[in-house]
């Protein structure tokens, strides 16, 4: 499932391609991937314009100019793809677009949305579905003294905690587990047992994976157009996650891959011994 680096990275290449362009047409192929009639779909997008894209921990927001928005949330194996207009077909996806929102420069396709969705809503739709997100990773108000409040009180492990998106909106399986390898510290580590200088190293790797995450071009596998060489970077740059039985990037040793409250974890440890 996409995460914060994903979804920020998805949002800039959007920025760049649909941003004050008006939508030309509307195809849906999945009715429940929408959450309106496909004729009022069509009616309420058809002719109006993106004004900006925003990012919300795993969703993105399309910002139209008359006051609706388009919430989306790829989930497990929703991609986003844009292919340009007059594109030779034979070049096009050959995977089903469950929603093609149309600009003219290309077409926005929505592929795989078997659990995702984009959502037409109001405003106020749209406050009351972020509602209980937590902050975003990198929010100037979120210190390190607010970032371990956010975790007071909360029993269990630190994975469990850190894709909580009512704790910190946007981490999931992956960028849990790196994170945790970064501050050399287990998943199922217990929270009430965390030093306050263990809190300081999980706070720091943080930023530092999900920095590099977005710079690589997160782990998406579909690249976003023809020409994209990014996307799906972060594949090659993963530590641990998906890798068990693999040796440690670090000290060699073996990589190992449990399940912790039905989630696969992976950690080293040889590296990660802090529980």
């Amino acid at each position: 499932m996409p995460e914060w680096p994903e979804m920020e990275h998805y949002r800039k290449m959007l920025a760049e391609r649909i941003s004050g362009q008006p939508i030309m047409n509307v195809q849906v192929t999945r009715q429940k991937s929408i959450n309106v009639p496909v004729e009022t779909f069509e009616q309420e997008l058809i002719g109006r314009t993106v004004w900006f894209v925003e990012h919300r921990g795993k969703m993105l927001i399309l910002h139209l100019d008359n006051g609706k928005r388009l919430l989306l949330h790829l989930m497990l194996g929703g991609m986003i793809r844009y292919e340009a207009r007059g594109m030779d077909p034979e070049q096009r996806t050959d995977r089903t677009v469950q929603v093609m929102i149309g600009f003219p420069q290309g077409e926005l396709c929505f592929i795989g949305l078997r659990l995702g969705y984009i959502h037409l809503l109001t405003v106020k739709e749209t406050i009351a579905r972020l509602a209980d997100l937590g902050p975003e990773p990198f929010d100037k108000w979120l210190t390190l003294e607010k970032f371990k409040e956010r975790f007071k009180g909360r029993r269990g492990s630190l994975k469990t905690a850190l894709v909580e998106q009512r704790v910190i909106a946007g981490i999931g399986n992956c960028y849990a587990d790196e994170i945790a390898f970064e501050a050399r510290v287990r998943p199922d580590a217990k929270l009430s047992a965390l030093e306050p200088e263990t809190w300081e190293r999980i706070y720091n790797a943080m930023h530092k994976v999900l920095q590099s995450a977005l710079a690589h071009g997160g782990y998406m596998e579909m690249p976003f157009t023809n020409e994209d060489t990014v996307t799906g970077g972060y594949n090659n740059h993963c530590l641990v996650y998906d890798r068990g039985g693999e040796p440690c990037l670090n000290c060699g040793g073996t990589i190992v891959q449990e399940e912790i409250n039905s989630r696969k974890m992976f950690y080293c440890p040889v590296c990660q011994k802090d529980r």
